[in-house]
């Protein structure tokens, strides 16, 4: 957060983020897609200070005039690029209108707005738009969603121009929010609703924890710099790491209750249940605890 996104699944083309569903069709992804607007804005306003380390930390030669967010979501990536190359233009590809529309609204709100490109398609589509020749591509999230990541790989390098930079940022797992003691009537619980989404995960997103940096040399990048951001943030908690906490454990309960047990649910439940004394918007022990990988990849 891509997603990233820590942080939702889509696939190739839509924002690809931890917290959304895979393929559905686009009638069900759209109104998953405005479910997720929330979340993702939650991602961007907890993370920024480590988004904005990634920016920074890419190698970058020449400052790029132009740039392309592929799954860009709701911005998080957008509006951090758009920050740190202010001399940038930069078209944002998301196949959700919803994710679209707010981030023209957040790039309104900062005075961007005729510096992004909105492109609204489905990167999975075996012909792409035309997305101009730019000198940065950032994939934050998004990547492990493709259906055929080295075919979108290939694209890439193909889309980049000579010597231009491809970004791929990769979330290194959901993030984790509550200390391995609680909640006091199930110690562990959030440990196991990360092993039955991890099993979700590898029926439902096989790309996810790929060898990216195998991956782009095999397309015919040079990998120039690989770095993994840890997240560590609080207690004390502020509220908006409460409802990313809250919005983060609502999306996985859908993958996970299944592979529950009756008590562990419950227990789960208790926790999203906002008028209970058991909230997770009433603990005072709350972190955001995740990690990020990045591989910056030269078009040589």
């Amino acid at each position: 957060m891509n997603h990233p996104s820590p942080h939702t699944a889509p696939q190739g083309g839509h924002h690809v983020h931890e917290h959304e569903h895979e393929h559905e069709h686009e009638h069900e992804h759209e109104h998953d897609a405005g479910d997720q607007v929330e979340i993702l804005d939650l991602d961007e306003e907890v993370l920024a200070e480590h988004i904005a380390s990634i920016t920074d930390w890419l190698p970058i030669g020449t400052s790029p005039r132009r740039i392309v967010d592929l799954g860009c979501g709701t911005g998080a990536g957008t509006l951090a690029l758009l920050d740190r190359f202010p001399e940038a233009e930069l078209t944002a590809v998301d196949l959700s209108a919803a994710h679209l529309h707010r981030l023209r609204e957040k790039a309104a709100a900062v005075g961007a707005a005729d510096r992004v490109r909105i492109v609204r398609a489905d990167l999975d589509a075996t012909a792409w738009p035309a997305l101009a020749t730019p000198e940065l591509v950032w994939a934050s999230a998004s990547m492990h969603h493709m259906p055929d990541p080295d075919r979108t790989l290939r694209q890439v390098h193909d889309l980049l121009a000579p010597g231009g930079l491809f970004a791929v940022v990769e979330l290194a797992g959901f993030p984790r929010f509550l200390p391995e003691d609680a909640p006091e009537e199930a110690p562990g619980l959030e440990e196991r609703c990360h092993a039955a989404l991890d099993h979700h995960h590898a029926e439902q997103v096989p790309h996810r924890g790929a060898d990216w940096g195998t991956k782009l040399t095999k397309a015919g990048f040079t990998v120039e710099g690989e770095r993994t951001v840890t997240v560590d943030i609080g207690p004390p908690r502020t509220d908006a790491a409460g409802r990313y906490a809250l919005s983060s454990l609502r999306r996985m309960r859908g993958s996970v209750a299944s592979a529950l047990t009756a008590e562990d649910l419950a227990a789960l439940d208790r926790l999203l249940d906002t008028g209970s004394p058991h909230s997770i918007l009433r603990r005072i022990d709350l972190s955001v605890r995740t990690e990020r990988r990045v591989w910056a990849a030269r078009r040589t």
